[in-house]
């Protein structure tokens, strides 16, 4: 078995000083993917930079304290790419890929277009470019699995006021027909929706800091793991992390059959 956890950790920094690095000493996972790490190299201590028998790869944004996607694993990794190949978004440290013996797992970070209408336009703008990506990967034949903050809801089970959030990002209809595509085109796997496929607000993965949505469990679904159909049929147990909180999100753990 290898276990593989994700986690949006709104701050390396911060996740950290509320117990990050001891959780995964604990939990031991063969790989962790991690994003919005919110810092350069420069601002991360050794301990982070070299975790101990961790490999640590990151992909740090050009902007200070924004964005950013790291990719801890307990085995080196054949090869690592840095970035995706999008002038735009290679810079704003979204995305590390890991090539195992049977899997390449990527830790990637989807921009959120709430701020302003001009990030929900850069956000079609990486769907866009990204899509083709997928693609590209697919055709390759290698087995993959990505993970991450995609920052879009699929379904209606997979946030709690959906009907108020129609016209919303990260539930708007282009982004839930990407997602779609995702699925259907390439055949690509929500690996836990293939083990819940009925789970509604425990399979929560997000909650606003506002109005209390952690407390009352109004939460989005928005962090996942995508797998190429072999990897996914290897998916044995899946778990979403909500005894202690390290950021607004929660650690999404899938355990698959076989070796790394």
């Amino acid at each position: 078995m290898f276990q593989i956890v994700t986690l949006n950790a709104n701050g390396l920094r911060s996740a950290v000083s509320k117990g990050l690095l001891r959780w995964i000493a604990r939990r031991q996972p063969d790989v962790l993917c991690l994003q919005e790490i919110k810092a350069q190299r420069a601002d991360l201590p050794e301990r982070l930079l070299q975790p101990a028998k961790l490999h640590a790869h990151y992909h740090f944004a050009q902007a200070r304290g924004y964005s950013g996607a790291a990719l801890f694993s307990s085995k080196r990794p054949h090869a690592v790419r840095i970035g995706f190949g999008s002038k735009e978004f290679d810079s704003e440290g979204r995305y590390v890929e890991a090539q195992f013996p049977s899997v390449s797992v990527i830790s990637v970070y989807f921009p959120s277009g709430s701020s302003s209408p001009q990030r929900q336009q850069a956000k079609f703008r990486f769907l866009d470019a990204f899509f083709p990506h997928l693609k590209r990967l697919r055709e390759t034949g290698r087995e993959f699995l990505l993970c991450g903050d995609v920052n879009i809801a699929h379904r209606e089970i997979d946030l709690k006021n959906w009907r108020s959030n129609q016209k919303n990002s990260g539930f708007l209809p282009e982004e839930r027909a990407w997602i779609g595509r995702v699925f259907d085109e390439l055949e690509l796997v929500d690996v836990y929706r293939r083990l819940h496929p009925d789970a509604k607000s425990e399979s929560y993965t997000w909650w606003s800091s506002r109005g209390q949505a952690w407390a009352k469990n109004v939460g989005w679904r928005i962090d996942y793991q995508i797998a190429t159909p072999k990897i996914a049929a290897r998916a044995r147990r899946c778990e979403i992390y909500k005894t202690r909180r390290f950021s607004d999100h929660a650690p999404l753990i899938v355990e698959y059959a076989g070796r790394l």
